[in-house]
This record gives structure tokens, sequence and C-alpha cells, in this order.
């Protein structure tokens, strides 16, 4: 293969709700640069991007595949990338490294939920972007509402280039507005003939033509000139000022296929070849300091990680894109974020799992390396400069179970699977909960989560067991209560003796010192001694006191109790969770001269704040998250009644661009398993963000049912 330099390459990354016609799309294009010699197709689980057992197993791209062709005397670097919501982490890592988007739609469908979605995320990462509305050959396809959905959602950045004569079994061609030629296709591998415009169509394509002029001469003035000057422009001219509209975003040019029949594939990849960006006129790097970094050969080596994969037989796979220099075969390189020493013992130009070896790549090239010791995901290399890239910011969790080894014996491998999982996926979030005392493992649905139980099953022989993961609760008070404990043992020899007076009240921030207190009509006088304010891991403050006087309790054992007190803070006394924002005073006790120590006034500190905290009107928090849903319209009855039975707080609706959106707050108890309930509700058209918000008080029977629970908990304990 032949090294091409930076003015050779584009870099474009596949995307589309999931049905889209993505797959297929690159097998095309990798035909028609004579990468592959026949197209394999996804039924018959032999396309080269899907090519794991998984993905053929659910004929279905799970993973985001690198894939290149070489056409025009270009290389053409292209990304094929899930269209599921549960594997969006494919997609933005994609974009993180590539020029300009080819958003996908299925003619059957138009515009659905996922392709709002990634319209949402390509605006985020302000790609260029060109729409093919694919599978005009099925039966059902429907070209008018599929533009008509795209212009909802789009509006006038809908540029249409090309348009269908006929659809469905029949569709053999389109009409170009750019070329001004009708191009029909005499078999299912490509092979076109270039045709006048037939009479009967002159009118409507010219038309279009004339709208497409207008959108090409408005990012520009002086095509706007020439355009009011002469009427028209020449198709260089059209192609520069679309050129310019795709770079700014403000046109999406739309295009017509069947990637099945390879109807529409040369067109777009010409189109992709003379209009969309270069690497050193595209994406712009930037450091975590704010520094951009130009695309330049000639630059400093420098290239950011993307993607880490682990495979059978390879080991760790990394895909990377060069930022600048010229990357070679052989040569050193220093890790930014650890600062460890790499060698890049091979490079390669990747279409799949066929991988062809280069001597080098240059500034704006994708490709891909193995045997790096210490590089992951959002990494950056370096040979004569001190960069770091920006990482890629990947979304919140959307699902979260609790996860163990079935036999006990293996929990330890399967912790080291699991966090090799993260590595590969950073969307994919494992930790061990000291709070929950269990391994939570997190992710963007439970078919992602079920596609990763199956993968360390088949490849690891590791059975993991999935249930309900606890919910991380929070207990406080309301009111001032008081308690005294006394721990006492004598057993031969030394005995164990520790008496603790204290007094507890909510804290909340800013709030004076209270050297007062009156508890059950008794007055309490606190003569302050000592304060500590204690920042607690897991959110909220205790304040501790001492208030001891006359030595009561010598200060050496002061610690002692305080250590007692944070053991129930750290397991409350109502349903083993974290306690929080509360004020203890230890205002009084009582020693023994023998057998008191530190352990004594422990317990006994422990035991009192145990009790104190039972009398102070306690109240259980849990964990609110903002969440919303968007959904379409239809669906809108059963999506606000199961919130409702979720006890959903909405807190507003809109539209946009044809979905309903559900602003709610909602408690994390109610959310297990919520992405499977709303694909079920909504045959998959709707999908929904969560991001914690706060904690707020549980209902009343909510707290009984909570307690009770603990308690038969710990009675069977």
């Amino acid at each position: 293969m032949k090294i091409y330099s930076t003015n050779q390459i584009k870099n474009i990354v596949l995307i589309g709700s999931a049905s889209s016609g993505k797959t297929t799309l690159a097998e095309a294009m990798m035909f028609e640069g004579k990468v592959i010699d026949r197209r394999g197709s996804v039924d018959a689980k032999n396309t080269v991007s899907d090519y794991t057992e998984v993905e053929q197993l659910y004929k279905r791209s799970i993973y985001s595949t690198l894939l290149y062709t070489e056409y025009n005397a270009h290389k053409l670097n292209i990304i094929d990338t899930p269209g599921a919501d549960d594997f969006v982490n494919g997609v933005i890592s994609a974009m993180k490294v590539a020029d300009a988007c080819v958003l996908a739609i299925n003619a059957q469908s138009g515009v659905e939920i996922g392709t709002r979605t990634l319209g949402r995320i390509a605006d985020r990462n302000k790609k260029p972007m060109v729409i093919v509305v694919n599978q005009l050959d099925h039966e059902k396809a429907n070209w008018e509402n599929s533009i008509e959905s795209l212009k909802n959602l789009f509006g006038t950045r809908t540029v249409i280039i090309q348009y269908p004569l006929t659809t469905g079994e029949g569709f053999n061609g389109f009409i170009d507005v750019l070329k001004m030629k009708y191009y029909t296709f005499t078999d299912d591998n490509g092979t076109r003939i270039e045709n006048e415009i037939p009479a009967d169509e002159a009118d409507r394509a010219a038309e279009y033509h004339n709208a497409l002029v207008e959108a090409a001469a408005e990012h520009d003035e002086s095509l706007m000139e020439t355009f009011f000057e002469k009427g028209e422009l020449t198709e260089d001219e059209i192609r520069k000022g679309l050129s310019l509209g795709i770079k700014s975003r403000s046109a999406f040019p739309v295009f017509c296929a069947s990637a099945k029949k390879d109807i529409g594939t040369k067109r777009l990849m010409d189109f992709i070849i003379n209009v969309a960006p270069y690497p050193n006129s595209g994406n712009v790097f930037t450091t975590e300091d704010g520094k951009e970094i130009l695309c330049d050969a000639s630059g400093p080596a420098s290239v950011f990680v993307y993607k880490t994969a682990v495979e059978q037989h390879i080991g760790e796979v990394n895909y990377f894109r060069v930022i600048s220099g010229t990357i070679k075969e052989g040569m050193d390189m220093v890790n930014a974020g650890n600062d460890t020493k790499e060698r890049i013992s091979t490079l390669f130009a990747t279409a799949g799992k066929k991988r062809e070896k280069v001597s080098e790549l240059v500034a704006g090239d994708l490709g891909c390396t193995v045997k790096l010791k210490n590089t992951k995901t959002n990494h950056t290399l370096n040979a004569g400069t001190d960069w770091k890239y920006a990482p890629i910011v990947f979304p919140d969790p959307k699902f979260r179970t609790a996860v163990k080894a079935k036999n006990e014996n293996e929990e330890e491998k399967l912790s080291e699977l699991l966090h090799k999982a993260h590595q590969e996926d950073p969307t994919l979030i494992v930790e061990y909960s000291k709070e929950l005392k269990q391994t939570i493992l997190s992710g963007q649905g439970e078919h992602h989560i079920n596609i990763l139980k199956w993968g360390i099953l088949n490849n690891n022989k590791i059975e993991m067991e999935l249930f309900p993961p606890k919910i991380p609760y929070r207990e406080t008070i309301t009111k001032i209560a008081t308690a005294d404990y006394r721990h006492k043992k004598q057993s031969g020899g030394a005995g164990q003796f520790g008496e603790v007076h204290l007094v507890i009240e909510p804290h909340t921030e800013g709030a004076p010192d209270t050297p007062m207190f009156k508890v059950e009509g008794k007055e309490i006088k606190l003569n302050m001694k000592g304060k500590e304010e204690i920042n607690l891991d897991w959110g909220g403050k205790l304040i501790y006191y001492n208030s001891i006087v006359g030595g009561a309790i010598d200060a050496r054992f002061m610690p002692a109790i305080l250590k007692g007190i944070m053991d129930k803070m750290e397991e409350g006394p109502l349903t083993g969770s974290y306690a929080r924002d509360i004020r203890v005073t230890v205002y009084d006790g009582k020693m023994h001269p023998v057998d008191s120590n530190e352990l004594s006034f422990r317990l006994a500190g422990r035991n009192a704040f145990k009790e104190a905290f039972k009398k102070a009107a306690p109240k259980i928090m849990e964990p609110i998250y903002n969440v919303k849903v968007y959904v379409p319209s239809e669906y809108m009855g059963d999506i606000m009644s199961d919130l409702q039975n979720r006890r959903a707080i909405i807190e507003g609706m809109e539209s946009e661009s044809g979905f309903e959106v559900i602003k709610t707050r909602v408690p994390l108890a109610e959310m297990y398993k919520y992405s499977t309930t709303l694909s079920s509700l909504t045959s998959g058209s709707a999908t929904f963000t969560m991001k914690f918000a706060d904690y707020q008080q549980v209902p009343a029977d909510v707290q009984e049912k909570l307690l009770k629970a603990y308690e038969a908990e710990e009675k069977d304990e």
C-alpha cells in the first residue's frame, strides 16, 4: 500500500440508526476502491466491518470498526459505528478523530429517534455532515417522507443533491442536480450509465438545481455576486460553495443510495473526495491547556489513541489518529499521561480484521498498532513534544446492576476482566461499593451489559450473575436528641469500661454553634472546648464537639469516641447506609482508673450515637436523578403513566424535531431496567438521559418498607 500525504486523505465516520445500512454501505465503498473483490452481507455474516462473533450472532454492529478504501488517488478512512444507543461509545470516540460524518437514513423510516440522538452528537462535536437516504430499493421506501423528516430535523440545512424517479424494487437510478445527469444502474455491482435528464423531469430537476445553486452561493460573497450577475454557477463553483457550507455545518447535502445494490456509492465517494474537509482543514485538536495543534506532517510526531480493543491471539490493539508529524515503524514515543516510553513496533492500515503493514503514517491519517504496554483510550503519544490532548467525554451511564461470579473462586478473575472491559469501552464502569458491599457495573443499557456478559462467558468461560443493585441511601436526623451509653465488661483480669453522654442535632451549613440544648424538658448547657469539622467522603458533614468539663473523660479518649461515632456514620442505624449532616456534642461521661481504654470508649460512643440517632426523628434520603425522555408523540400516554408509577416528578415538556421531550426527576430506586422498559413501550423508538441531581427524603411509606427490610436482613444475619 502506498503512503498517502495529508492532502490525499479523507476521514469520515458512518453514523445512523440501527438497520440504516451503514455496514453495507461501507462494503460498497471498499468494493469500489478495490480493497475487497466481493461484497459481504450482514445476513451472510461475512462483512469486513462486523467481523466479531458476537456481531455476527446479533447481525448488527456493536463496536466501531476502522476501514479504508483507495479511490481517485485518495485514501478514504471510514469508521463504521453501531446504530444502537447502548453502544454510543463507538460513535463518540470516532467523532473525535473523523473530519466529517456520513449520516445514513433508512428510507423506510426516515428520521428516527436514533437519528436525532446522533444529530445532537454531531452538533456537539461540530462535525460537517453528508446525508445518504439508503435502502431506496426496499418495497416500503418513501423518499418524500424521508426528506420531510430531514427538513423537520435540520431545516434549511437540508440540501438535496440527488432524487430518485422511483423507489421500491424498481429503484435503479437517480437524477443528480449537481451534475445535472440521470444515472441508471444495470446490475448490483455499481455499473452505471450516464444519461440526459428525461424531458418530463426537466422542470423538477431545474428547480432542485436552482435551489442547490442558491444554497452554494450563500456561503461566499464572490459566489453570491457571480450568481446575481450570471444567474448560474459552474459545477466547480457549486462545489466550492458547498465545501464552505459543509465546513460551517450550514449545509447538509443529501444523496440517494441502495448500498445493497451498490447504487450511488461512486457519486457519494466522488463528492466526499471533492468537497468534504481534509484533515488539515477540518478537525482541530486541542491540548488540555487549550493549545490548538496544526495537522502538519513536518511537525513533531504526535498521536491520539481513540480506541483500545483486545483481540484473541493478538492482545491489545490501539487505534489512533496521527495529529502531527509522521509516525514511523520502530519509532520511540512517550505517553504524555504516564511518562512511560513506548516503541511503535508495527504500523497498520486497517480494514476490519484485515491489516496491511505500512512503514509510516502521516499527519491526519488513521491506523493502529499493537504491543503497547501502558497506552489506552484517550492517551497521547509524542516524540519531540509534550502535548496532551483533551480527552473524549463519554456519556453518563443509564443502566446499573450488581454483579458477581457464579463461582466465588473466580471473583478475582472476573474483576480483572471487568476492568479490562472498561479500558476497551469507557462507558462500561465497574466499581466495588464499600457502602453497598456490591460490585456495581454500569453501562448504557441492559443489552450493553448482556453483550459484555456473553463475551466473558464465551471467551473466558466465566459465568457472572446480574442482580438488582442496592441503592446508596443516606441517613440523617431532623431534631435534637440525647443519649448515654455505658460499656462495661468484666471477664477476669483487666475489664472494659467507658460511659459517654452526648447530644446530636441536624447540621445545616452556616448555622452557629449551639451552646444550650433543651431536650425532653431538660436544659443542657455546654462549655465547648474543641470542635472538629469533618467533610465526609460520601457528601455532607459531621461536626464533633468536645464539651467535657471537670475531666469526666480524659482527652486521650475523645478520638476513640469519634471513631465509634464514625463507625455508625459509615453504617447508619436505619438501613446501614451512610449518615450525614449531623452535629454531635459529647458533654459528659465516666471513666474507670484501670478498665477504661480506647476500645471501651469507641464502643460507648458508637452505641450512644446509635440510640440518640433513633430518637432524633431520623429520615432516609434517596438519590434523585434528572431524567430526559425523548419519545415520539404517539407513545406519550404510556410513558407518562410509567413515569408516574416510578414516583417521577414531571418538571416540563417540550417538542423538538418531531419528538416530545419529557423533563423529570426520578428516584434512582425506580430506574432499574428503565432502558429495557422504555424500549418495550415504544418499540425501540425512544431514548433517555439521566444525571445525578441531589438527595431527597423518601416518602413515609417507602421509609417504613426500608426499615422493615433492614430489620429482617439483620435478623437473618
